[in-house]
């Protein structure tokens, strides 16, 4: 893989679109530590998380991007405008409908069957929710992503599956002051 991966990562996209698992990746293979937006954005307590103050919220989130090298992951768009300007690449993984709602699926009956660990007790009712924000991020959501996104259009790489996304990463080069285009990648079926 390229030696000039970026410094700085954000990964956004809906649930079940594979953030996490691009970022535990990522983080592995290049000893950039990374962060979920959801810890960000909640305080783990028990039994039931707390959520952080905006003020509070934006100041960790601020710690995190002053830091030399990182990965931020998460589909919460309200609180990102400082890992977005400061980013190096921003990544926007929109896998089909279909793809992301296999994989909710999956990850629920692995959570509850104890073979991977949730940062949530994987009850019904958090399948049901999960069904829901991927449903409202096909209507609604990753629209407002892509207009958001049209502010760094520099960085910017919108893909459709992790083969293509690693691809392109392999590709990828710092922007030397030139204008890249936002690079759209397609499935192999043209989807």
């Amino acid at each position: 893989m390229n030696s000039m991966i970026p410094n700085r990562i954000h990964i956004i996209g809906s649930v079940g679109s594979g953030k996490t698992t691009l970022a535990r990746g990522l983080s592995a293979r290049h000893g950039i530590p990374y962060y979920e937006l959801d810890n960000v954005v909640w305080e783990r307590a028990n039994p039931d998380d707390i959520r952080r103050s905006e003020a509070d919220r934006d100041a960790l989130l601020l710690d995190i991007v002053k830091t030399e090298r990182w990965i931020i992951e998460g589909a919460h768009l309200e609180c990102v405008s400082p890992s977005f300007q400061q980013a190096d690449l921003i990544v926007f993984l929109n896998p089909p409908y279909s793809t992301r709602t296999y994989r909710i699926i999956t990850r629920f009956i692995k959570q509850r069957l104890g073979l991977e660990q949730a940062h949530y007790k994987p009850v019904w009712i958090m399948l049901l929710n999960m069904f829901k924000w991927s449903a409202s991020f096909q209507r609604e959501g990753r629209h407002r992503i892509q207009h958001t996104l049209r502010s760094y259009p520099d960085k910017v790489l919108i893909v459709k599956n992790h083969k293509q996304l690693m691809q392109q990463l392999e590709l990828w080069s710092p922007p030397t002051g030139g204008n890249n285009p936002v690079a759209e990648i397609k499935l192999e079926n043209g989807t």
